[in-house]
């Protein structure tokens, strides 16, 4: 997939509103593979539905979205899984890991689906963001921005052409936010996909190609 593609889009719950200031809603935007973006949003601004609108788990919208200039909305199941598994990756605000497994069985849960990356390189990771010690720790045991970081693993262990980061590093300090965007980034330009981080806060300090405001 080369292009994602937002055509006069508008969120059903804001239909009607003349008051809406947003360089997504309502307009003709393109999101490329390959490019760095960021959208930033106020709370309520439909950050999170943004997302569920690039998934596909959400269809509550006028306008069309569009990937590579075919409508989404003619998309069966299948398509959507075939996307999901080797297209689209998707960075959970929510997290959404299981507390009952360790903080590796979480990342190989997905990554026996994908046989993505090995065991070793996953370890590699667990190093590079200074969690090698919870490797067999049970999830409900880190904190949150432990968790964070497991999830962002989870998110990369799959081949993408766009990954979209939904507050990624919100409850990580700089030094733990600057290696996350690293890993992160170095993942993307090795696929050669494109990013797409959202946030209504603290983001990770990329030089974005083009910053929108939700």
């Amino acid at each position: 997939m080369e292009k994602i593609e937002f055509h006069k889009v508008v969120p059903d719950i804001f239909s009607g509103r003349s008051d809406l200031h947003s360089d997504i809603w309502g307009k003709d935007v393109l999101f490329r593979k390959g490019h760095l973006y960021l959208i930033e949003a106020d709370s309520g601004k439909g950050k999170s539905t943004f997302c569920s609108y690039v998934l596909g788990y959400r269809h509550d919208y006028s306008g069309v979205v569009a990937f590579d200039g075919d409508d989404t909305r003619r998309l069966k199941v299948a398509g959507w899984v075939d996307l999901r598994r080797s297209h689209l990756s998707y960075l959970f605000q929510e997290l959404r890991l299981f507390t009952e497994l360790t903080a590796y069985e979480n990342v190989e849960i997905k990554n026996k689906l994908t046989g993505f990356k090995t065991k070793a390189q996953i370890e590699e990771w667990f190093g590079l963001l200074g969690i090698s010690d919870k490797l067999n720790t049970k999830l409900g045991h880190l904190s949150f921005g432990q968790q964070q970081r497991v999830a962002m693993m989870r998110a990369l262990v799959q081949p993408f052409d766009f990954l979209l980061a939904d507050e990624p590093v919100s409850h990580l300090d700089d030094a733990n936010s600057r290696v996350m965007g690293e890993l992160m980034m170095s993942e993307a330009n090795a696929q050669g996909a494109g990013v797409i981080v959202t946030s209504i806060g603290k983001h990770i300090d990329f030089d974005y190609e083009k910053v929108f405001r939700l």
